[in-house]
């Protein structure tokens, strides 16, 4: 059976760095035997993460359920049916973007925290079980954002983790806001290609 690739996107721009980012990846895993499947943050309905932690409080290693309605259900069936999962998202302020931040929030539901347990959550996946791969983009330089600005990264090795994925290459496309329609080089194209390569044949 052909391995399943699903890549969530925070971008608020559509064909531009970070999206076609995402397509070149998913081209290359197609070139590699893979099914794909791309979801735009920015198209689905999500709400704010409420803290109420109903989710967190049943054992075992199935997600928790949240009472939240809306569409995330349906994204994390895709992430949880997954082969392999690509996360990424533009850096603002210092950050991934607010798209990407709440969808992040919500992973809250990957971990066991009982409220009569004062300890730290533990997820409910404890090894990966499937890889993935991370990409930003962001106007600082690539060899210095990832020094000065390594929250992003970060953030997503740490919600790729939660889903139970371990990071197996990250993508850093830097002075990408130099231009209104900056696109994507021809040099970056190819390396998110191979980036997605690499992941289907993980």
């Amino acid at each position: 059976m052909a391995p399943k690739i699903v890549a969530i996107v925070g971008t608020y721009r559509k064909g531009r760095v970070i999206d076609t980012a995402v397509d070149e990846m998913l081209a290359g895993a197609v070139s590699a035997g893979a099914q794909t499947e791309k979801i735009m943050l920015l198209d689905r309905h999500i709400e704010f993460c409420t803290n109420c932690r109903d989710c967190t409080q049943q054992p075992g290693s199935q997600r928790g359920q949240c009472p939240l309605q809306d569409d995330l259900t349906g994204i994390l069936d895709a992430l949880d049916e997954a082969d392999g999962i690509v996360l990424a998202s533009p850096i603002n302020f210092g950050n991934v973007t607010a798209l990407m931040k709440r969808f992040i929030e919500r992973l809250i539901c990957y971990a066991y925290w009982p409220w009569d347990i004062k300890k730290a959550p533990k997820l409910r996946i404890q090894k990966p079980t499937r890889q993935a791969v991370l990409a930003v983009s962001s106007m600082c330089p690539a060899f210095p954002g990832r020094l000065l600005m390594a929250n992003p990264l970060r953030t997503m090795k740490t919600a790729a983790r939660c889903v139970g994925a371990g990071t197996i290459g990250t993508c850093y496309f830097g002075l990408t806001a130099v231009s209104r329609d900056e696109t994507l080089s021809e040099k970056n194209r190819q390396k998110a290609f191979q980036m997605g390569r690499t992941l289907a044949s993980a």
